[in-house]
């Protein structure tokens, strides 16, 4: 790592430790050279790889957006937005792997956005998987229906 203020390419790692919830590693630095300290923050890069093959890195605002579209006029608020962002990102972190598929993105934001909001999970879910008529929707909603009854531990609990 090289020293900010005397432009050294040596320093020395004095502390380290894990932040945001262990997605970030802040590393307390000094300089052998000009015996300044530094402090750097280290992060994992997530990439998405689109389906044209173009890679771009992982961003929570554009999974907000694309889900605020699928709840305009519901009673969703922008915390919970944020926070079904956060599950989705934690959910592609837990893979560990570094490059996703956008389509795994999708189905990454299902389960949560059936949880907050059914209506806004119709909307999103009729154009992310193209349904195609209302028998695509009515077996969604059969679907919906029986997890509703099941209970999110399914039938038998």
């Amino acid at each position: 790592m090289r020293c900010p203020f005397c432009r050294n390419s040596d320093s020395r790692v004095v502390d380290s430790r894990e932040v945001d919830e262990g997605q970030a590693i802040r590393r307390r630095r000094s300089c052998p050279q000009c015996g300044r300290r530094f402090t750097t923050v280290e992060e994992a890069v997530l990439a998405v790889v689109k389906r044209s093959g173009v890679t771009e890195p992982f961003s929570r605002e554009k999974v907000v957006r694309g889900v605020r579209r699928a709840c305009q006029g519901r009673p969703v608020d922008e915390d919970a937005l944020a926070q079904l962002a956060a599950k989705v990102e934690e959910t592609i972190r837990a893979t560990g792997v570094a490059e996703i598929p956008s389509h795994e993105v999708g189905l990454a934001i299902l389960g949560p956005l059936r949880d907050l909001d059914e209506v806004a999970y119709l909307r999103f879910a009729s154009v992310y998987r193209s349904f195609s008529s209302v028998e695509d929707f009515e077996k969604e909603i059969a679907d919906l229906r029986s997890v509703r009854v099941a209970g999110p531990e399914g039938p038998g609990e």
